[in-house]
């Protein structure tokens, strides 16, 4: 499962690199990606693929939020590239393929489910955007401001970069 971890935190992180991230953020952009899939792993064997999906999308945008907020930055640098893992891109090749090799009841059935993941990220993205800016606000200050890289560089160089 590490092995898997590692590889949607360096996925999510080459997408970053894609959609011109600032490089600074690649770490967040990576551990979102990584928690998303964690989650997603976790709650698979119980549960369907578009529930655990939802869920897994949840944290995603959970964490989104709050290193936007933390870093005084736009939520979609972090959620773009950190919702790639969960995207159902083999469900819709799989199914692409069933209908090309004429077997429509398979093709029938993945990109059913396919669409029930695409259905469960929208979701899990308009319920916590839902949630006020002030909680996501009021947990970032509950960071010690040591923290934050904008204040480590303004003590280091004097001024804000």
């Amino acid at each position: 499962m590490m092995g898997q971890v590692l590889a949607a935190a360096v996925g999510t992180i080459a997408f970053s690199v894609l959609f011109s991230v600032p490089r600074a953020y690649y770490p967040y952009c990576g551990i979102i990606g990584g928690v998303g899939w964690i989650v997603y792993s976790l709650l698979l064997p119980g549960a369907s693929s578009p529930e655990a999906t939802f869920f897994a999308t949840v944290a995603v945008i959970v964490l989104s939020r709050f290193f936007a907020v933390w870093e005084r930055c736009p939520v979609t640098l972090f959620l773009i590239p950190g919702i790639f893992p969960l995207v159902p891109g083999a469900g819709v090749y799989w199914t692409a393929y069933y209908i090309v090799m004429d077997d429509l009841e398979l093709a029938s059935e993945t990109g059913f489910t396919a669409l029930k993941v695409a259905v469960a990220i929208v979701l899990g993205i308009v319920f916590i955007f839902q949630l006020p800016q002030g909680i996501f606000a009021s947990v970032a200050a509950l960071v010690p401001n040591r923290w934050r890289r904008g204040q480590i560089k303004e003590r280091r160089g004097g001024k804000k970069i």
